[in-house]
């Protein structure tokens, strides 16, 4: 566990019969990644502010449409770790290359989906292929820019490439909204310039592939799709069929269960798809566990802040794509310290710092959600986006730099599962508190307002609905006056709440991940610590 490598071709990401300057290909290849993945981070929430005229125009059901958002999120979980494996075999480059193809090639087809009945089936299935092509791309994408920048310079190259990505998730509202205004279709369009820039970067950058000769552990591949699949699906799901279904459980336990089979699996292969041991690096496992409790409040809080601006804020689309962008003021900022943090000072600080900082933050937010007012809840937006900023380049950084045998693209499929599958737990379980509180609410606040207990139960029921199938929940109820629709936008507001402090105690559990780290340092000389 203590091997000693160099670190990969950092000063020649070249061949040596290449014109062009290592400096220049460096910045070249930064940009050609960038490019790829802008496209993955951005589809995350894009197709969530098309929905409604995605629904008006296809006929699409309220169910059918969470399919569609669903079905990206739940192939990138499921073939993260086989993307990251693919990468070392077959070389980063080329996956990389193959992965925009499938991504892009998918995305057109997405745009092209003809009306009638086969719409619904046609969207989901491509979303799905999105998924794929983004899973092979990514982790494939982030080990050559490893690859490309020496160590003493990776923390601040990661700091971009991550404050960048991670900051087009708040970006894929806004620019959803004003691409809707003119066709939902074009959400799904605007990647296809995007992936060409990316490879004309990556052709221009002249990144040297370099593949290993190993064989793919298929078996492991199909366990630990179908245990992240199924597991991701029941808790995704859970909103919709509740806690209490067979269905529910059957999934995630299911799901589980076979997780299980492949670890077992995995330790007793010779090759496996997944290199188990990693784990046994203290630092390894500290930086997973930091990102898995901070991506329960990262991802989701995109979801939760759009809708939130929808119906309690009453605003438009685009206006709730700019509100997103309050935590982005903060998180940029916070991406670029904390790569330098790293850079002086290993992982450990900015990652102590950042899960302090943030979980006060959502805490704040959350206590000023019932003022519906942005001058109210900005400072507090912008200081948990700052938090999350600091700890996420630090924590993702010093995972990777902590690969056995130099297999970036393996440990990125591990650490990016673990994020995407931390997002899903948060999604489903802060979802089903944010609908189980509104809908206790609203019911509330109509009986109080003399209307009977069955018109109030079902007319909670519609405005649950509406946030679930991710429609325009801010829509009067049909039979209800102004004041209680004010009143009801109050009780969802205050239902937001919990979410945030849900969030707030996720960074707190982070935190004393953090402690965990032994705050060793990946150096040139050293090579990977292992954490005792």
């Amino acid at each position: 566990m203590g091997s000693q490598r160099p670190d990969p071709t950092p000063a020649d990401p070249a061949p040596a019969a290449s014109a062009v300057p290592a400096e220049t290909s460096r910045r070249l290849a930064l940009a050609a990644m960038l490019f790829a993945v802008s496209m993955t981070f951005i589809d995350q929430t894009i197709v969530s502010i098309a929905a409604p005229d995605i629904i008006r125009e296809l006929g699409l059901s309220a169910v059918g449409m969470q399919w569609v958002v669903n079905a990206y999120l739940l192939s990138l979980a499921a073939f993260f770790a086989l993307g990251g494996r693919l990468a070392d075999v077959l070389g980063h480059k080329r996956m990389m290359l193959i992965g925009t193809l499938t991504f892009v090639i998918a995305s057109a087809l997405c745009g092209a989906v003809p009306s009638g009945g086969a719409a619904e089936s046609w969207l989901i299935c491509f979303r799905a292929v999105q998924g794929l092509g983004a899973a092979l791309m990514f982790p494939a994408a982030l080990a050559v820019v490893v690859e490309v920048f020496p160590l003493e310079r990776r923390g601040r190259a990661l700091a971009l490439f991550f404050g960048v990505a991670g900051g087009l998730t708040a970006i894929g509202p806004v620019l959803g909204g004003w691409l809707t205004s003119w066709t939902w279709r074009a959400i799904f369009w605007v990647n296809v310039p995007v992936a060409v820039i990316a490879i004309v970067l990556t052709v221009l950058a002249r990144i040297r592939n370099t593949p290993r000769r190993e064989p793919v552990d298929w078996t492991g591949a199909l366990l630990v799709a179908a245990g992240m699949g199924l597991s991701v699906l029941g808790l995704q799901q859970a909103a919709t069929w509740g806690w209490g279904s067979w269905a529910t459980w059957l999934c995630i336990v299911g799901g589980l269960a076979v997780l299980v089979v492949f670890c077992v699996l995995e330790l007793r292969t010779e090759h496996p798809l997944i290199k188990l041991r990693v784990f046994a690096d203290r630092a390894f496992a500290a930086d997973n566990a930091v990102l898995f409790f901070a991506m329960i409040a990262f991802v989701p809080v995109f979801f939760f802040a759009s809708v939130y601006a929808q119906v309690a804020l009453d605003q438009s689309p685009n206006e709730a794509g700019l509100y997103l962008l309050v935590f982005f003021a903060g998180f940029a900022p916070g991406s670029q310290i904390g790569g330098r943090m790293l850079d002086r000072r290993g992982a450990r600080p900015p990652m102590l710092l950042g899960t302090a900082v943030s979980a006060v933050g959502f805490a704040l937010w959350a206590s000023k959600i019932t003022d519906l007012s942005l001058g109210a809840q900005w400072p507090y937006i912008v200081l948990a986006g700052a938090g999350i900023g600091l700890l996420l380049t630090p924590a993702s950084t010093d995972a990777v730099n902590r690969s056995i045998d130099a297999s970036y693209g393996e440990v990125t499929g591990i650490t990016q599962t673990v994020r995407n599958y931390s997002a899903s737990l948060g999604l489903a379980v802060l979802g089903t508190v944010l609908l189980h509180t509104t809908t206790r609410n609203v019911r509330e606040t109509l009986v109080a307002d003399g209307v009977p207990a069955d018109t109030a139960h079902q007319v909670a029921d519609t405005v649950t609905a509406g946030i679930t199938g991710h429609g325009s929940g801010g829509q009067s109820p049909a039979g209800v006056g102004a004041a209680t629709t004010d009143a009801i936008r109050a009780d969802f507001a205050e239902a937001n709440g919990p979410v945030l402090y849900g969030m707030a105690a996720a960074l707190a559990v982070a935190f004393l991940c953090a402690l965990l780290h032994p705050g060793t340092r990946v150096t040139e000389e050293t090579g990977p610590q292992r954490g005792r």
